[in-house]
């Protein structure tokens, strides 16, 4: 994994450049004392490790974006084939001088360049202690190498817990420095770049083991041809990940064209989805769900896409009986709409019901406690807590006593009391009134939503639900 050339510009603050120079000091250290202590290779040796290494090339040049600046790539096959190959210095030299011409080609600034070099040579020097450290020897110094069982009883173990222990170590490099940089949990940015991906690459360790185990017994022909096929799946994969972010944009994009017809409901999506999700983690969902919930609190408002809703959101005046029943259909019509997205269906009913109230004074349908989907529960606090502490026309944004106050009061006739009393005992309720961020060129606004709804609507600067 590495991070990218474009996406997510690296602060060179202090910080990230102690961290940076940290990684590459022990890459060097680390490398030159495995140089030092690791004795004599043979010409031959030093050839099959650049030639495994080389194939890498190929996988470095056809890389996929994942989220927050990262890149994954399939190179770590043949780098960590390499490894029980030839374990020791000759397969990290060859892994620092591919890794370099692949940064040369990719065009990214030194900064960049200089921490997925280093990271990949801490990977390669991590796989090759822990293989020979467990008792790993060259695959070819092994009797009976035609025999894949064989070679497997013999070397497998400690080659399989090698790969596993340098692709976790590339991870979490790559991800602390995006971390540092962007503010978010190490934790966090681990489980949005790997979601996707992280089942398939592990997966693939066993593939490693076979890959080395073609080129020590067939040679750099058969493995070339295998590497083939290999990539093809990966590309596959990559564009399944491609099309996954593409939907994600569209709905991202969808959200921003709903925003954007009305100012006082900018940024109020973006931000009911960063809520919902600290309370989806705060009750212990499953990150499966917290996933689900994220989703369909980013688009619980999007019903409001339609035409009909436009001058109601644009009156200044005090909303009519008439006006607020339009408002209160746009539950309904976003389900409808998102119901038409067959990727989307699951999220529908949170959708739907995210102004059904635990006492059952909601709308559209008048539900009441455990009949309400657990999602639109959650999202109705995050709704809420957006109203409460966005600043009004009439006055300041509460503040987080005021709103812990205010959620006790309603628990039980709006709010979920089970969800409310978890919520405010947890060490994620401070996390809710860190400022959210927003979107580029959409600055916070006045907002209407949740329990504010029918008083707001009582006001001359009411804008609906």
């Amino acid at each position: 994994m590495d991070l990218t050339r474009d996406g997510g510009r690296l602060s060179m603050r202090r910080g990230i450049r102690l961290y940076v120079a940290a990684v590459c000091g022990l890459a060097l250290t680390w490398g030159l004392a495995e140089f030092a202590l690791g004795g004599h290779y043979p010409p031959s040796a030093i050839a099959d490790a650049v030639m495994l290494c080389g194939l890498a090339i190929s996988a470095e040049l056809l890389g996929y974006v994942l989220p927050r600046s990262a890149e994954g790539t399939i190179a770590f096959i043949p780098y960590l084939a390499a490894v029980i190959v030839v374990p020791g210095w000759p397969s990290v030299f060859a892994v620092a001088v591919i890794k370099l011409l692949a940064e040369l080609c990719a065009r990214r600034p030194p900064f960049k360049a200089l921490l997925n070099i280093a990271g990949h040579v801490v990977m390669q020097l991590v796989a090759v202690t822990v293989y020979v450290s467990l008792g790993g020897v060259p695959l070819q110094s092994i009797d009976g190498l035609r025999n894949l069982t064989h070679v497997t009883r013999a070397a497998g173990g400690p080659a399989l817990l090698a790969f596993a222990s340098a692709l976790i170590v590339n991870n979490v490099i790559v991800m602390a420095a995006i971390a540092m940089t962007s503010g978010r949990s190490v934790s966090g940015v681990i489980h949005e770049n790997n979601r996707s991906t992280f089942g398939v690459d592990f997966l693939a360790i066993p593939l490693v083991f076979v890959f080395a185990w073609v080129y020590a017994e067939y040679g750099i022909i058969a493995a070339a041809t295998c590497w083939v096929p290999i990539l093809g799946l990966r590309q596959v994969h990559r564009a399944n990940l491609e099309l996954e972010r593409t939907n994600e944009e569209l709905l991202e994009l969808m959200v921003r064209s709903l925003e954007a017809r009305d100012a006082y409901t900018s940024g109020h999506s973006r931000r009911v989805q960063q809520y919902s999700t600290i309370i989806a983690r705060a009750i212990g969902l499953s990150e499966r769900d917290v996933r689900d919930v994220s989703r369909a609190a980013l688009l619980h408002d999007v019903g409001k896409i339609h035409e009909k809703y436009a001058p109601v959101l644009a009156k200044q005046d005090k909303l009519t009986p008439e006006e607020w029943a339009i408002i209160q259909d746009h539950p309904a019509d976003g389900a409808n709409l998102v119901a038409t997205m067959t990727r989307l269906r699951d999220v529908v009913p949170a959708i739907r019901h995210h102004h059904e109230n635990w006492d059952g004074t909601g709308y559209p349908d008048g539900l009441a406690g455990e009949m309400i989907p657990l999602a639109s529960r959650i999202i109705r606090f995050a709704d809420t807590i957006d109203a409460m502490t966005t600043e009004r026309p009439y006055r300041l944004p509460l503040t987080a006593p005021q709103v812990r106050a205010e959620i006790v009061r309603c628990r039980g006739t709006q709010f979920d009391p089970e969800i409310a009393d978890r919520l405010i005992s947890s060490a994620l309720w401070s996390s809710l009134f860190v400022p959210v961020p927003q979107m580029p060129g959409v600055p916070r606004l006045a907002i209407v939503t949740g329990s504010d709804d029918r008083a707001h609507a009582e006001r001359r600067s009411a804008r609906g639900a």
